[in-house]
């Protein structure tokens, strides 16, 4: 197994359980090394120091908070740990609260929930609570050297954790919104129904990197001494006109969806059901 980014208790009311947290996504991307141009000689970055014009070994390297122009006081490893809160090695849930209250702006990063040993009984009732009763728990972590507000959910049989953005971390755009236009009924229906065409199931499988993959096609291309194909641009777009006829356009040129087995199925059902009900109230009469 990965190593752990987190190690501590996760408190429930007086329950307490040891967990670990496994970073649960990352990206995943072609990377690039800067080199010299003339002789292909990677470069290397280093820490410099303009005042003493000398290079600096990262064992010289302090934390400096500037609290004035210029002016800077300085805060050691060990005194960052002495005001390390108790969230450092227990993470204590505060609340629980339905996950579509929850906006999705607020996620950060994701990681994978794990319990020891000895945690395996109180995790294993606190999914089962949180699966049965559709809620999720927020909690408080100190990793880092920051505190962090964390949400914690079922994930395929056990828990994930997100770190959140605080309040005052989200920002505002002064502007943003839905403009205020006038739509017309017959508009929205058809938008209705270029979603309803496009609609489907979420399945992860399907979406990919393009990007990713010309790159790594663009290498390939390269170490074989081939010429690099150039990938078709998209037209430029003009402007929309006509918003009702761009609508019924893009509705006419979408593949048509072949009818849904379950809700034929359910159809049937119901016709099925409501004819023994009629006769039954003839014969009554």
């Amino acid at each position: 197994m990965a190593s752990s980014v987190w190690s501590g208790y996760l408190t429930f009311g007086l329950i307490s359980m040891p967990v670990r947290l496994f970073s649960g996504a990352r990206g995943n991307h072609v990377s690039f090394h800067m080199l010299h141009r003339p002789d292909h000689t990677r470069i290397k970055q280093q820490l410099w120091c303009p005042h003493d014009e000398t290079v600096v070994e990262r064992s010289e390297i302090v934390k400096g908070y500037e609290y004035r122009k210029g002016e800077y006081v300085i805060i050691e490893p060990d005194e960052i740990k002495k005001i390390e809160p108790k969230t450092a090695k227990a993470m204590e849930i505060l609340e629980f609260v339905k996950a579509s209250e929850v906006d999705p702006i607020y996620f950060e990063s994701s990681y994978f929930l794990v319990p020891e040993e000895a945690g395996r009984r109180p995790y294993a009732l606190l999914c089962q609570a949180l699966e049965e009763t559709d809620y999720v728990a927020i909690a408080k972590l100190t990793m880092h050297n920051r505190e962090y507000t964390v949400f914690l959910r079922p994930y395929h049989g056990g828990m994930m954790l997100h770190t959140m953005y605080y309040r005052d971390e989200v920002r505002q755009l002064d502007g943003f919104g839905r403009p205020e236009v006038e739509l017309k009924d017959a508009e929205v229906k058809v938008a209705h129904q270029l979603i309803e065409a496009l609609a489907d199931k979420f399945d992860p499988e399907k979406y990919h990197d393009t990007f990713e993959e010309n790159l790594k096609m663009l290498i390939k291309a390269r170490l074989e001494g081939r010429e690099v194909t150039e990938v078709e641009k998209p037209k430029k777009l003009a402007p929309v006109v006509d918003l009702m006829a761009a609508l019924k356009e893009s509705l006419a040129q979408l593949p048509k969806k072949p009818p849904q087995p379950a809700i034929e199925a359910q159809k049937k059902s119901e016709v099925h059901i409501l004819k023994p009900a009629k006769a039954s109230r003839r014969k009554q009469a």
